[in-house]
């Protein structure tokens, strides 16, 4: 089936009407512009992802804001100081300046257009909010220089009052079809993200993989400065997901118990493979005592599956 990625005059459109959204509990706005703009793939929620934040302004004591961008503030106030970290303080001692920062999430959306697993739509959305941050330094110990006063060690801490209430900003429509052409590997190899879409076709998951899994992407330049686009698969299910409680002597019935109790919270069968080659849950030793279960006479495990395991024994990989 053909991708319904939209047109960058549509993709601007959702871009403006995403950014306008007032951010709430189940995104309604934002899933309402996108049915509208591709309304042949409908988007839902898959997961959340936060912890992260960025540099944001600077604020007097009084309330009043000093600028949007810190960084850019720094560089000119310290170059009007030919760098001098002493003379900038002593420039804004009449009152004491608060940093703040952005803290963000992550919300990813997909939107499946073909049985394949690689095809489905992925919408990446970041939802922030400025907060208080830090004392732009700490007068008991003050930075010794431009970097220490950018980014302390040890920052001086306030308590994280929003100066601004929450908003969505847009950062990327991608194809995970395109993403996967995309990916390389040594000659006589398959990337390993391709080779896990064609596992994932194989097994007996009987969902579209976007149902359990999103696909972090991160751009970077190599050596040679070629774009180089990282792709790490991501549980949809990686909070209520718990590691195996594995130990050397675990084998027969035991094993098979905990490898069906990890696929009933994952929500498909084989999924305790899938998060030996991308999760990260499943120990390696595993597979190995696995296998040596079904050498044994052991048959816990289905055909697919034990096919799926045995050629990664034979070519062990991990996305």
């Amino acid at each position: 089936m053909n991708s319904c990625v939209p047109d960058e005059s549509t993709v601007q459109r959702l871009i403006a009407e995403i950014e306008a959204s007032t951010p709430r509990p189940h995104h309604a706005s934002l899933l309402a512009a996108a049915e509208r703009l591709i309304p042949d793939c409908p988007c839902r929620f898959a997961l959340t992802r936060g912890g992260w934040y960025r540099t944001g302004g600077l604020f007097r004591a009084d309330g009043e804001r000093l600028t949007d961008n810190l960084n850019d503030w720094l560089a000119r106030e310290l170059a009007d100081c030919d760098d001098d970290v002493a003379e900038f303080m002593d420039r804004h001692t009449d009152g004491e300046l608060v940093a703040t920062r952005h803290t963000g999430r992550t919300h990813y959306f997909v939107a499946p257009y073909g049985a394949a697993p690689a095809e489905f739509l992925q919408l990446e959305v970041e939802e922030l909010q400025e907060v208080l941050d830090r004392r732009l330094w700490d007068a008991a110990s003050p930075p010794a220089d431009a970097q220490e006063l950018a980014d302390p060690i040890k920052p001086a801490s306030v308590p994280a009052q929003a100066v601004g209430a929450p908003y969505y900003r847009f950062r990327r429509l991608t194809d995970l079809r395109q993403v996967v052409a995309r990916q390389s590997a040594p000659p006589g190899s398959l990337p390993a993200l391709t080779r896990l879409m064609q596992e994932w076709a194989a097994s007996r998951a009987g969902a579209h993989f976007s149902e359990h899994w999103i696909v972090a992407l991160r751009e970077h330049q190599d050596r040679y400065n070629n774009a180089v686009l990282a792709a790490t698969p991501v549980s949809r299910h990686e909070r209520d997901l718990k590691p195996f409680h594995w130990n050397s002597d675990l084998r027969g019935l035991d094993a098979a118990k905990q490898l069906q109790t990890f696929d009933r919270a994952a929500g498909y069968p084989g999924a305790w493979y899938f998060h030996l080659v991308a999760g990260g849950l499943t120990p390696r030793d595993m597979a190995f005592a696995v296998m040596r279960d079904i050498e044994s006479g052991f048959g816990y495990l289905s055909d697919v599956e034990a096919a799926l395991l045995t050629g990664w024994l034979r070519e062990p990989y991990s996305v």
